[in-house]
Order: structure tokens, then sequence, then C-alpha cells
């Protein structure tokens, strides 16, 4: 278990838990840091499918009730972006999500209705770990996400995936993996 320090007094705690070591590899479970990490990583150009945006925006009000996770612009155009922290790899396929997620069911429709919308939009899931080769829901844990999922991307939602390069010195976007929506689907 590896632990980050902070002395800011306006923390309730003073340690963070940042990673743990799996036998195949260390792996993030600090979940403030997919959004930040792939904001700066956007803005640093580092993520080619998401390049060319003047303007990156961290949780902006959207659709009903709700934030998206990262807004781009450029020229009046808009991108709407949904990270999801991926940390579940069985048999070296990452899978989202690891437990029943209605939060994220919805996310999924709101980005389906920004493509309705004439939008562009992403669901970007961040794997934190160095041990997956693919990408797929996990339908054996949430069913009707995975369903969902397949659905928004047949209408137009993006799904892209990175993996992470994750050492003690630090964590950064290592390289696109696949997205194979129909592993596992009974």
């Amino acid at each position: 278990m590896y632990l980050s320090t902070h002395n800011r007094p306006e923390r309730k705690l003073r340690y963070t838990w940042e990673m743990i070591r799996m036998p195949d590899s260390l792996v993030g479970v600090n979940t403030h840091v997919p959004n930040r990490l792939v904001r700066k990583e956007i803005e640093d150009g580092a993520i080619p499918e998401l390049g060319g945006y003047d303007r990156v925006r961290p949780e902006v009000a959207y659709g009903k009730n709700s934030r998206i996770d990262l807004l781009l612009e450029r020229d009046g155009e808009v991108c709407y972006v949904e990270v999801k922290n991926c940390t579940l790899v069985e048999d070296s396929v990452a899978r989202f999500p690891d437990a029943v997620t209605a939060r994220g069911l919805k996310h999924l429709h709101e980005l389906r209705d920004q493509v309705r919308e004439g939008c562009r939009a992403v669901m970007f899931f961040l794997i934190q770990r160095m041990d997956a080769t693919r990408f797929a829901p996990a339908d054996r844990i949430d069913p009707a996400y995975g369903e969902a999922l397949r659905e928004v991307v047949k209408h137009g939602v993006e799904a892209i995936v990175y993996d992470v390069a994750l050492d003690l010195a630090g964590i950064r976007v290592r390289r696109a993996v696949p997205f194979l929506p129909g592993i596992g689907v009974p």
C-alpha cells in the first residue's frame, strides 16, 4: 500500500491512499487521479483522439442535473468527455464497472443525448494499471451498463480507452487499449 502525505490544515486526513501492489502491476486507487490526469494529457497533446481543442474545462454543468468531467471547446464546437476509473482486470481484460452503477448508466444516456443534439461525446476509460491488453464492459457485474455502453457506441458516443505507466515516481497515460464490446457477452 502506498500513501501520499499532505500538510494542508483544511484537510481532514493527512494521508491519501494512492496505489496498491498486485501480482502483475501496481494499481492506482486514488479516484481523483483520472480526471486530473486525462485533462493534463489532453492539454499536453498526449491523447491524439482528443487533440486540437483550444480549451479544456472541468466539471461543467450539462444534461439533467449533471456535470461533465471535461468539456473540450474549439471554434464553437464542443466535445463532452466523461472519464471513468478502471481498476478491474481479469485475464488481461480491463472491465468497467466494478459494481452496479446507476450513475454511470445516467452518464451514458446523457452522452447519447449530446450526440443527438449534434455534439461530440466521449466515454473515456482510464485503466490505472499496466496489465491489461483489452477493455470490455463488465457484463457479469452490471449487465445493464454493458448493454447501454454498446448501444450508445452504436449511436455515436465514442469509447476511448487508455492505460497508464505507473511507478513510485508518478503516473502518465501510456497507450491506447482496444475496446472490444463483445467480450464476455452472454
